[in-house]
């Protein structure tokens, strides 16, 4: 698995379209005490908002144990590579933490799919999902991680799996190192310097001499205009 393979994964429907554990009621994902929080902006947030943060907080949903297997298995998902870091480095399972309490109707099958974990590495290795070597842990993700050639006795375990990969891009991608990979810059100015010069001679045009002092240099885009006492542009 690797992360471009992952983002085709998510962006191509292979797995559940929403970014949050899929299998939540229509009222679940209609309330608003359900929307998606950031966990720490605090911007345009009401003081109710902000208590309820305060008390998500406060809270602790994932034991040690899980937040191991967390670990591990969102680095399979989110590796590190030589443009980003790996999704454990950058918050990704406090932001689990985080979802888990916000939307506590997805506590079940989480933790549900935790625990398989472990009956699944004692069935095949007799030990822990942690005690595992990095083989060890792909055989088992190896078995989930591709739904389409997965066997039917996985069913289960490839909808888990779907769910928290999807929860992980959701994090990641949430993050300033998860916007850079992806190239988003947000709401930034822009600059256009006019047709090029190119397509202008394709379509046999060419600007009027008369006006090529007054228009704008690209090289003076970013200077504030300035006009005399007679209303000239300087």
């Amino acid at each position: 698995m690797n992360r471009r393979e992952n983002l085709k994964l998510l962006f191509t429907g292979t797995f559940s379209t929403g970014l949050i554990l899929t299998g939540c009621s229509p009222e679940e994902q209609a309330s608003p005490e359900n929307a998606l929080l950031s966990g720490g902006t605090i911007g345009g947030r009401t003081d109710e908002e902000i208590q309820r943060d305060k008390e998500l907080f406060s809270e602790t949903f994932f034991t040690d144990t899980e937040r191991k297997k967390l670990s591990t298995l969102v680095d399979i998902i989110m590796p590190k590579d030589d443009e980003s870091p790996a999704a454990s480095e950058i918050g990704v399972v406090d932001f689990m933490e985080f979802m888990m309490k916000d939307q506590p109707g997805n506590q079940t099958r989480m933790r549900g799919g935790l625990m398989w974990l472990d009956y699944e590495a004692d069935e095949k290795f007799g030990k822990a999902f942690n005690e595992l070597s990095e083989s060890e842990v792909m055989g088992i993700v190896d078995e989930v991680a591709w739904p389409d050639t997965a066997k039917p006795d996985y069913e289960g375990g490839v909808r888990w799996f779907n769910a928290l990969r999807n929860l992980t891009c959701s994090g990641y991608f949430s993050t300033e190192a998860g916007w850079k990979y992806m190239g988003y810059v947000g709401n930034t100015p822009n600059a256009w310097d006019g047709v090029p010069q190119e397509v202008m001679d394709k379509h046999g045009f060419q600007l009027e001499k008369k006006y090529l002092p007054v228009y704008l240099k690209p090289e003076d885009r970013g200077r504030v205009a300035e006009w005399d006492a007679d209303g000239n542009l300087t």
